[in-house]
């Protein structure tokens, strides 16, 4: 009887925690081509377990197994996917950055690079090598806490290799922000595979809770203390010119040319302190809003995507909370 109970007991142990990554640095260039045949991701200490469903049921693992494996050098940590299907045509839904994740086969990733349970970096990519980052604030619990306006620089491919695609990722640390000195983060990745219609993840989530929460995940282990990523700069210029005339004005003869110029950039001045400078703020250079047609009383709210406004806006537009919004300047009606 006692023992049956001490098998009950830990079954749930046993289901939702893996074992920790192990991550080794390599001095091997690593071509993003989306083939698996650097030896470098040979060294990368993972025993493989099985992605465990969370959709449509969360109690067994995938149909179709995914692998993954990592390295890393001094400018960017490396990652690739092995996702099996017996499927001979994968499903895109777009070609658009930053597509949903319902519907397609893509598969994403996320480092909790502060171990804080709190903020994540998300980078994801579908069987046609589309990309699309985003940032999780407030645990990922609910679906306002993923912000895929965020952008950044790093690169992947993805390639179709018959009874699997892979999908190989290289991002920069600078692209990242975390502790100089760090030994582990904490990671997690979870697929759609529209031949089973079925989400899997690495980490076991519960159905019960949103795919992104940040409270299940594993642990990625470093061989050596991370080295400080350098200074990140960002800088976002514009230039725009216009020429003007009001024809029912007799007084104006000719057009008026106008010209402006300006820009926004980030400067990481510490792992966890951002320095924002506008100059003429314009956001001429920001991603075009999509067309609404607002035919009821109320307010329409466009996502922002300007990134002054962006990162760490959770802290500053609703100070922790997601009942308080003191401002946002994205309102038309």
């Amino acid at each position: 009887m006692w023992i049956l109970i001490a098998i009950i007991s830990a079954l749930p142990l046993s289901w939702g925690q893996h074992p920790d990554l192990q991550i080794f640095r390599t001095d091997e260039e690593i071509v993003i081509d989306g083939n698996l045949d650097e030896q470098a991701y040979g060294k990368f200490r993972n025993s493989q377990p099985p992605f465990h469903q969370q959709f449509p049921i969360d109690t067994g693992y995938a149909n179709s197994p995914t692998e993954f494996f990592m390295t890393y050098d001094d400018e960017k940590i490396y990652v690739c996917m092995k996702l099996y299907s017996n499927a001979k045509k994968y499903v895109v839904t777009s070609l658009k950055r930053d597509y949903s994740f319902t519907g397609s086969d893509n598969v994403s990733i996320l480092f909790d690079t502060y171990n804080d349970q709190n903020n994540a970096f998300l980078f994801g990519m579908n069987a046609l090598g589309v990309r699309r980052e985003a940032l999780i604030s407030n645990g990922g619990t609910v679906r306002g806490d993923f912000a895929s306006s965020w952008d950044n620089k790093w690169e992947g491919e993805a390639k179709d290799h018959g009874d699997h695609w892979v999908a190989e990722f290289a991002i920069p640390f600078k692209t990242l922000r975390y502790k100089e000195g760090s030994t582990h983060w904490r990671f997690n990745s979870y697929r759609w595979d529209t031949e089973h219609n079925e989400i899997s993840t690495w980490n076991h989530i519960p159905q019960n809770q949103i795919i992104m929460n940040l409270a299940h995940m594993g642990s990625l282990q470093w061989d050596e203390p991370l080295k400080k990523p350098g200074t990140n700069i960002s800088l976002i210029p514009y230039a725009t010119t216009s020429v003007l005339r009001d024809f029912d004005d007799p007084t104006q003869s000719q057009a008026q040319v106008g010209a402006a110029i300006g820009g926004d950039a980030k400067i990481a001045v510490t792992p966890g302190l951002n320095l924002d400078l506008t100059i003429n703020p314009d956001f001429s250079q920001v991603e075009v809003d999509e067309q609404v047609t607002n035919l009821d009383r109320f307010e329409v709210f466009f996502p922002e995507k300007r990134q002054f406004f962006l990162e760490n806006a959770d802290l500053f537009g609703g100070f922790g909370n997601r009942r308080v919004n003191p401002f946002f300047s994205r309102r038309i009606g």
